[in-house]
C-alpha cells in the first residue's frame, strides 16, 4: 500500500481512476483513500472495459493463435482418452499441449459419466472419476496463448457411442448458439439478445439462461459486453465474443463452446476450427 502511495503520490490533488474494485483489496484501497485526501477516486471500469472489448489487429492474430492452441490441444486430448484414466489426468493432457504452444494458466474443467446421466464438469479438486468404456467425457479448455489472450472451446466425446438423445440435443445447442450469434451485429444490445435467447429457449421447451451463455474475451478470462440483463454496453465491430449454450436434463448435459469474431454486419469468422459434433471414439 505504501508503494502504491508513492506511486501516486504526483497524482495527490488529481482524479485517479480505479478500474476492478470488486477484486481489489479492501485494505488497499482504505489505505489510499485516507493516505490521498485530496485526491478524486472514481471508478473508471467502465471507461476502460469499452477500450478493451474492441479489440486492434495486432490483438486479433494472437487470439487466433490462442484459438488454433485450443483446437489442437482438444484433438490430442481426445486422442489420449483410454478407459482407466482419471478425468483430471485427461484434462492434463489439454494444459500440457497449451504449455507447449505459449500458453500460460487457465481453466480445464471436465467431467464424465455413463451415457444416459448429466455428466456435468467440475474443477479439478472433482476429477477424480476413472473413465470407463462407454463413458461420456466433456471438457473445457479455457486457457490464454502467446500475448496472453484468452478464447476458450468446448465439446464432448464418448468411449463409445452417443445416444440419440445425446445427439439430439447436441444439434439442438447448436441452433441456440446460432440464434444467440445471429443476434450480435453491431449497435446490438446485450440485454435484447438475453432476452430473446431465454424466450427461445422456453419456446423450445428448454432450460433458460440463469447465468452467462455468451459473452467478451481477451486480456480476461470473461470481459465485457456480457450477454445479460443487465449489461448496457452495445456489441461492436472487432469483438472477441464467447458463446456457449448449455443446459442439464435428467439424461444429458449438453452444450458447445466457441469464439466469434464480431464483423461490419455481424459474426464475421469462426475462431476455433474443431468440428461441432460430439466426438464418438468407440
Amino acid at each position: 500500500a505504501q508503494l502504491a502511495e508513492q506511486a501516486l503520490e504526483k497524482y495527490r490533488g488529481g482524479t485517479i481512476g480505479i478500474l476492478g474494485r470488486a477484486a481489489m483489496s479492501f485494505a488497499l484501497g482504505d489505505y489510499l483513500k485516507h493516505a490521498l485526501l485530496r485526491a478524486k477516486f472514481v471508478d473508471a471500469s467502465d471507461m476502460v472495459d469499452r477500450i478493451k472489448a474492441v479489440k486492434s489487429p495486432e490483438e486479433l492474430d494472437r487470439i487466433r493463435r490462442t484459438a488454433a492452441l485450443q483446437d489442437r490441444a482438444m484433438e490430442e486430448t481426445f486422442a489420449s482418452v483410454r478407459p482407466g484414466m482419471r478425468e483430471l489426468e485427461v484434462a492434463a493432457v489439454a494444459e500440457h499441449v497449451g504449455h507447449q504452444y505459449g500458453s500460460e494458466q487457465g481453466l480445464f474443467l471436465a467431467g464424465s459419466g455413463p451415457v444416459g446421466t448429466a455428466a456435468v464438469f467440475a474443477n479439478r479438486y472433482q476429477q477424480n472419476r476413472v473413465l470407463r468404456e462407454g463413458d461420456q467425457f466433456t471438457i473445457l479448455i479455457e486457457n490464454n496463448g502467446p500475448g496472453g489472450f484468452y478464447t476458450e472451446l468446448g465439446r464432448t466425446c464418448v468411449l463409445g457411442q452417443a445416444s440419440q438423445e445425446m445427439k439430439d440435443e447436441f444439434a439442438f445447442v447448436l441452433e441456440a448458439q446460432k440464434f444467440t450469434l445471429a443476434r450480435m451485429k453491431p449497435g446490438a444490445k446485450c440485454s435484447e439478445i438475453f432476452a430473446e435467447y431465454n424466450a427461445f429457449m422456453r419456446q423450445n421447451k428448454r432450460p433458460e439462461e440463469k447465468r452467462l451463455h455468451s459473452h467478451g474475451q481477451g486480456y480476461d478470462m470473461v470481459e465485457r459486453p456480457l450477454i445479460r440483463h443487465d449489461e448496457t454496453m452495445t456489441i461492436q465491430k472487432n469483438m472477441n465474443m464467447v458463446c456457449h449454450p448449455t443446459y442439464v436434463t435428467e439424461r444429458t448435459y449438453s452444450w458447445c463452446c466457441d469464439n466469434f469474431l464480431i464483423g461490419d454486419s455481424g459474426v464475421a469468422e469462426k475462431l476455433h476450427k474443431f468440428p461441432q459434433k460430439i466426438v464418438e471414439l468407440g
